[in-house]
């Protein structure tokens, strides 16, 4: 694996980039916007909404729970994926603060 000389950055930058990693692949969003709309499922529920495999659906839960975005609760042999709120809303205070430092001007390149 390559070195990404994380070290060399802020804490607060690595974790804003460790954030966005959920967002990175439409399979991520696809997650995120359904356990949105629903709260709480089980790869199973994502298997039949979603055109993919369950072992992929699997890859996918396993690194948004890494990331902490989503917590997955074991009920009996199953578990039940929902979003973390404590990381939700530090990622939208982190994402909403920094858009909204852009400020338009009219001879930007």
């Amino acid at each position: 694996m390559g070195i990404t000389k994380s070290e060399l950055f802020k804490k607060r930058q690595n974790r804003i980039a460790h954030l966005a990693k959920a967002f990175d692949h439409p399979a991520r969003v696809a997650i995120i916007e359904h356990l949105l709309s629903n709260q709480t499922c089980i790869c199973n529920d994502l298997v039949d909404v979603l055109p993919l495999s369950q072992s992929t659906i699997n890859q996918h839960l396993k690194e948004l729970k890494s990331i902490g975005i989503i917590k997955g609760e074991i009920e009996g042999p199953k578990v039940n994926y929902c979003i973390d709120e404590k990381v939700w809303e530090e990622a939208k205070d982190i994402f909403i603060n920094m858009f909204s430092q852009f400020v338009s001007k009219k001879n930007c390149c």
